[in-house]
C-alpha cells in the first residue's frame, strides 16, 4: 500500500467515525429494571387515585 493510498484510508475512516458520531443513535435510553417497576407502582396508584369513590368502594365489598 503506497504513502497516499494508506493516508486518504485514515482520513476517510476519521470522517466516518465523526458522521456517526454526530448521527446519534435511535436506539431508547435504557431504563433498569428497579425503575421500570417504580414507574409502575406510580402509574398503579395514580389509576387507585383517579377512580370514582363508588368503583373503590364496590371494589372492596367484593374482596
Amino acid at each position: 500500500m503506497n504513502r497516499r493510498k494508506k493516508i486518504n484510508q485514515t482520513l476517510k475512516g476519521k470522517a466516518k467515525k465523526a458522521n456517526a458520531k454526530k448521527a446519534g443513535s435511535n436506539k431508547p435510553k435504557y431504563v433498569s429494571k428497579a425503575e421500570r417497576a417504580l414507574e409502575q407502582q406510580i402509574v398503579i396508584s395514580d389509576d387507585n387515585q383517579t377512580q370514582p369513590i363508588e368503583a373503590v368502594v364496590a371494589t372492596e365489598q367484593v374482596g
